[in-house]
Formats: structure tokens, sequence, C-alpha cells
């Protein structure tokens, strides 16, 4: 029994932040040394991102025209608002992306309405509050009040792996159950300024965002683009769990991100995928791998990827588009890049490795087959 991705939606914030301009803002800060400025200014232009979302609007005009949460009017000088007013924030805007991306993703599913859906796994590492956006998604899709409901919180940038693997065991235990699965992360609520490195490169690559996806094992109707969820993998590499961090500080949520976190990456990842992929003498092997939807957490990331598994630029090019687009936005991303995936106008049936990492360091992964209905 094959359970499937049917469709995947995704939704960014209407506020763009050039990078270069939003580098501009961090580097004329009053606090910011020399040093720091040299720093900001080498980190933010060799991240290979040029825009990113945000639900801030006032970062988008550098306070020329307003502020007074994030930024000084006037001034364009970052303030620190507190934990409580960053997470008030999220409440107001992170509902509206959780249910624009459900709603999206629904109707974009050949064959399901919302009288189908009977489970709905929300992921977010970037806030909280209860009730919260799985009853919004409930009630705003007019799904029924006996839809089960899941949520899964602060575990970083790799979420959206647990989050679809819980939807493929629902659907492997109930063929019929039709499983809504939205992630949303408002990662840029916790950008600090600071001249040390992790401080600079957080606010160099972290962006806000959301998707979701419909899983089931129901048949689609003929010529859905359809991505099994054939098996999933998960590793961790013990060695980094001071170097990638994610805690609730006093003036928003704190990162650690360092900068052996890509070193690690590439060190480990050959055997961190053998369980799912095998090693060429048992299993598919990764020669036999088609396509690849890499997290895209940063330039250094994709790179030590590409080096690790020796793959081609195309391999990882919409990987690196969406960064490009759209930067890090945490849990949500690796599905902006499967979404490219099942939407390839050439969408052959192909053989799909999805990876992500977080906190631990954790390296998620999963094995997937695009194909289409018949």
């Amino acid at each position: 029994m094959a359970v499937s991705i049917r469709s995947l939606a995704t939704v960014v914030p209407e506020t763009v932040l050039a990078q270069d301009e939003i580098r501009d803002l961090f580097a004329r800060q009053p606090e910011r040394s020399r040093l720091g400025v040299r720093r900001i200014t080498s980190v933010f232009d060799a991240a290979a991102i040029d825009t990113r979302h945000t639900v801030i609007a006032e970062l988008a005009d550098g306070g020329s025209a307003g502020g007074g949460t994030f930024l000084e009017p006037g001034t364009g000088r970052l303030l620190s608002p507190l934990t409580g007013t960053r997470n008030d924030l999220y409440r107001r805007e992170a509902g509206r992306l959780f249910v624009t991306a459900a709603r999206d993703a629904l109707a974009g599913a050949p064959g399901l309405d919302a009288t189908d859906v009977s489970h709905v796994v929300t992921v977010s590492c970037t806030g909280f509050y209860a009730p919260g956006p799985d009853i919004e998604i409930v009630r705003a899709l007019g799904l029924a009040p006996t839809t089960q409901r899941t949520h899964i919180g602060f575990l970083g940038c790799y979420a959206a792996f647990p989050a679809l693997r819980t939807a493929a065991d629902v659907c492997r235990a109930d063929p019929a159950a039709v499983v809504l699965v939205v992630a949303v992360e408002l990662c840029t609520l916790h950008l600090h300024a600071a001249d040390d490195t992790d401080t600079v490169l957080s606010s160099s690559l972290f962006a806000d965002g959301g998707a979701a996806a419909v899983v089931t094992a129901r048949p689609a109707p003929a010529g859905t683009p359809l991505l099994d969820l054939d098996a999933f993998s998960s590793t961790l590499v013990v060695e980094g769990e001071d170097d990638m961090a994610w805690t609730i500080g006093n003036a928003g949520f704190d990162m650690v991100l360092s900068s052996r976190i890509p070193r690690l990456v590439e060190a480990h990842l050959p055997q961190a995928l053998k369980p799912l992929v095998g090693d060429g003498r048992e299993g598919r092997g990764l020669a036999e791998i088609d396509l690849w939807a890499v997290h895209p957490g940063g330039r250094s990331i994709l790179d030590r990827v590409q080096s690790a598994l020796a793959l081609t630029e195309d391999q990882l090019g919409p990987s690196r588009e969406v960064l490009r687009r759209y930067g890090n936005m945490s849990s949500a991303t690796v599905l902006f890049v499967l979404r490219e995936l099942l939407a390839a106008a050439d969408a052959v049936p192909a053989t799909v490795c999805a990876l992500a990492f977080g906190p631990g360091v954790s390296v998620e992964s999963a094995l997937l087959t695009r194909r289409t209905a018949s």
C-alpha cells in the first residue's frame, strides 16, 4: 500500500527583505565594531540569498516610515523586544499562514475536500499559543470537530520529517485516513543584532514561511502527480550536540549555529544515509537516487552535502533556488524543495531522497518515489 503526498502548497508573508538592504541595516547599527561590520558584510554576501520574507513589516523600510517594536522610528536602530512581545506577533501572524497553507494544499489535492480530512499535524518551533494553529485550521477549513490533531514543536529545521512520518504511520494504520501536515515558521521574530559569528550567521539566513502537504493512501485520480513516502531514517551526530541549539531567552529565542555544522554534516552524512539507501552492495545505493531535496540550511551546508555525496549542480538546483529566493525557513523549507520536484514540468518517475538537519545534531532523511497516478 503506497502512502503518498498528493499535494504541496507554500506560503510566505507579504513583506520582502532584499539581502543587501537587510545586510546594510545590520551593519549600520551604532553598536557594531569595525570587525563586526566586516563580518556582517562577508557573511551576508556569501549566503547565496537574494530575498527573504518576514512578518515584521517595519524591517522593510529600515525604520524610516515607522516602527517602534523592532526598529526605533526614524533612526532605524534595532530594538530588542521581550520574548512575550515577539510571541504576541507570532500568535497574530502564524495562524493566518497555517490556515492559508492548509487551505491551498487541500484545494490542490484532486479528489479530496474538507470532509475527507481525518487528521491534522502542525509543526513549528518559533512560537507557542493555545488553543493553537491546529484548532484554527479545523475551524477555518470547516473540518469535522472529531478531526484528530497532533502538534510537533520545537524540533528545529528537521521537524517536517517526523511530521510526514507521523502522517505515513496514520495512513498505514488506517488506509482511509487523509492527513493535513502544516509547518509554519516565523524565524525573523528572533533576529538579534550582535557581532558574534553565531548571531551574524543566523541573521543572514533565517526567514518566515509555511508549507502544507496532503498525505493519504487513498487511490488518486488518474494523472495526479504523487510523491510516495517509502521510508524514513534518523541519525544523531552526538559530537555536534553543542554546535546547534535552540533555546528560549528573555529577548526572543536564542540560536547556537556553529561554523562546524557543515563539516560535521559532510563527515557523517554517508554513514547516516546507509540505513535508508544502503551502500551500493545492498539497498539502492546513492547512484540510484535520481533527485535530491536537501534542506537549504545555508550555502555551506549545501556545498558540503554536494561534496559528501558527489552530487551534481542539477541535483542540488532546487535546494539552491529555494535558498536564493526564500532563505532558511526552518522546518517548512524542505517542503518548498519537495514542491519544486512535485510540480516540475518534466515530472518523470524518479526516486527522491530528502534530507534535513537540526539540533542534536540530528540528520533526518526520507526516501520517496515520484510518480503519476494511473
